[in-house]
Formats: structure tokens, sequence, C-alpha cells
């Protein structure tokens, strides 16, 4: 049975891991399912239980954005209809293959991210207006799809990219683009991967109440947080959580 004390430390490592999440947009599972494995669980086991717990956090953060950021619906359409087929294919590649390939590069690309948006200075500042045609919603949609594809099978860090795409492609500033993330890859694309991986795998339940609970807090305190900060904080933040990520990556992958 699992005892209180492991039960406390699920709720404050979730916590800590969602809101700093929420604050970024992105990068939960570099805290979160590393400790969900050091704590017994097999990978796949954890990564469904921690998908599940993951879409606490954007209802956590749904909550605060909904107050204050104003989102275009029909861009949030097309956000999910490109992502969602991309993370339930994600789910049934994961189950399937070995991940320590896939691990290493994704860690790589993931520092990559960050390296880009320090040598960005003025990235994701201001919101800019690019030009809007059927190619630029063609490409914006297939890369959409690829990282859902990563989003249902690696899970760590994956918003990040979802992040900085809608920062660097789509043109919203970084507070437009951890807003968007939060809402539609909280919940609806981690719901989506889920449903896939516990109907694929298993769901540790007894393990989820703490998760939840402070998945759902940290979404709405960092989501609280960043509304509160400048794009230059989430900018700085948003950089530190991808380097961190990929390094912890590379870590899972080599050793």
């Amino acid at each position: 049975m699992f005892n209180p004390a492991d039960q406390l430390l699920l709720l404050l490592v979730s916590f800590v891991a969602n809101a700093f999440s929420a604050f970024a947009g992105g990068g939960a599972g570099l805290i979160q399912l590393p400790v969900l494995i050091f704590l017994g669980l097999p990978f796949s086991l954890a990564l469904a239980t921690h998908k599940v717990a993951s879409v606490a956090l954007g209802i956590g953060a749904t909550v605060r954005h909904l107050k204050s950021s104003h989102f275009k619906w029909g861009f949030c359409l097309y956000i999910l209809l490109c992502g969602i087929p991309g993370v339930v294919l994600g789910g049934f590649i994961i189950i399937n293959i070995s991940n320590t390939l896939a691990e290493l590069m994704l860690g790589i690309l993931t520092i990559s991210l960050g390296i880009y948006s320090i040598k960005k200075p003025q990235l994701g500042q201001a919101e800019r207006q690019p030009v809007k045609n059927g190619l630029y919603w063609l490409i914006g949609g297939l890369v959409l799809s690829v990282i859902g594809i990563l989003n249902g099978s690696l899970t760590s860090g994956t918003g990040l990219f979802v992040t900085l795409w809608l920062v660097y492609w789509f043109g919203l500033d970084y507070k437009q683009a951890v807003a968007y993330t939060l809402v539609l890859v909280g919940i609806f694309w981690n719901g989506s991967g889920a449903l896939t991986l516990g109907y694929l795998s298993e769901i540790q339940w007894d393990w989820l109440p703490a998760l939840l609970a402070g998945s759902l807090l940290g979404g709405y305190t960092g989501a609280h947080l960043a509304i509160k900060s400048g794009n230059y904080a989430i900018k700085r933040v948003f950089e530190v959580i991808t380097i961190l990520v990929g390094l912890m990556l590379i870590f899972k992958a080599l050793v």
C-alpha cells in the first residue's frame, strides 16, 4: 500500500514540477516522470500515470488563463486537429519500441531550443504578424503533428516545443504561447495521450490523488506567476527549463 509519506512526496514533486511547467510552457515531465520511475514504476506505467496527472496541470492553468487571456478559438481548433492524431499515434509507437535513442535525440534537440532562444534576444518579446497563406498553415500544422507524436510517445519537454513553435512560426509572444500550450496541450493533447496509454498500458491509480492535486495547484500557481510576469522573465525560465529537460533526457538515455 502506498504510504502517506510517499503521497506527500508525490504531492510536493508534482506541485513544483507543474508550477515551473505552467510558467515556462512545458517541462513538467523533467521532474515528475523520473520520480515516478525512481519510486518503482516501469517506464510505460509511469508514462501513462504521469500523462493522466498532467491533464490536471492544464485544468489548473486554464482556470487562471481564462480570467485574463484572450484565445482565438479557430486557432485553438487548428492546433487540436493538427496535434491530437499525432499524440494518439505516438502512444502506439512508444508501447512497441525502445526509447533510448529517441530520448537521446530529443534531449539534444530540446537543448538546442534553449540555445536558440538565448541567441535571439527579441524572440517572443512582442507579437508578430507573419504572412499567412496555404503553405504557412501546412508547414505549421505538419510540425505540430510531429510534436504531437513526440508528446504521445516521450512526453518530457514536448510542451516546450509547442511553445517555441508558436512563438517562432506563428508570431505569438511568450505569454500568449504559454497560455495556448497549457490549455490545449495540457488538457486536450495530454488527455488524448492519457486515454491512449491507459488503453494500451496500465495506470497506477493509487498514486494519482497526490499527483492530480499537485498538478492542479501547481498549474494554477505557475499560470498566475506567468500572467503577472513579463515576456522577458518567461523567456528566461523557458530557456533554463529547456536546457535542464534536454540534459535530463540525455542522462536517462546514457545511464
